[in-house]
């Protein structure tokens, strides 16, 4: 079971590399800053994949989780947000840059939260 868990592991990864690659894609862009499908579909990413860790983390007592309720809590707001703004942004021509900073800021604070809190 730690493979399938670090499986799922990895692939958060890569959810949090897409959608941190397409903010920055976003960042130097002209004519308008979208929400594009890397973020989008990075951001769903994180959020199923984080739900599944926990869950295992939770569920299966041989991978020796100790999962922190307090810190997976934030994270899912964080990234519950962000989901949101992505799907609510998603077909517009062009965003305010309120809400791509705030896509970008959270989309870090996350990655904060995830390495310091401990």
């Amino acid at each position: 079971m730690e493979f399938v868990y670090d499986l799922v592991l990895v692939l958060h990864f890569f959810g949090l590399a897409s959608l941190l690659g397409g903010i920055m894609v976003q960042l130097s862009a002209r004519g308008g800053r979208v929400v594009n499908l890397a973020m989008l579909h990075g951001a769903l990413t994180q959020l199923v994949t984080g739900v599944a860790m926990v869950g295992m983390g939770e569920a299966i007592a041989s991978l020796g989780k100790d999962v922190n309720q307090v810190k997976v809590g934030v994270k899912l707001v964080v990234v519950l947000i962000v989901t949101a703004l992505c799907f609510a942004y998603r077909k517009r021509t062009s965003i305010a840059d309120g809400v791509f900073f705030a896509l970008f800021g959270l989309s870090a604070a996350n990655v904060v939260i995830a390495v310091f809190w401990s």
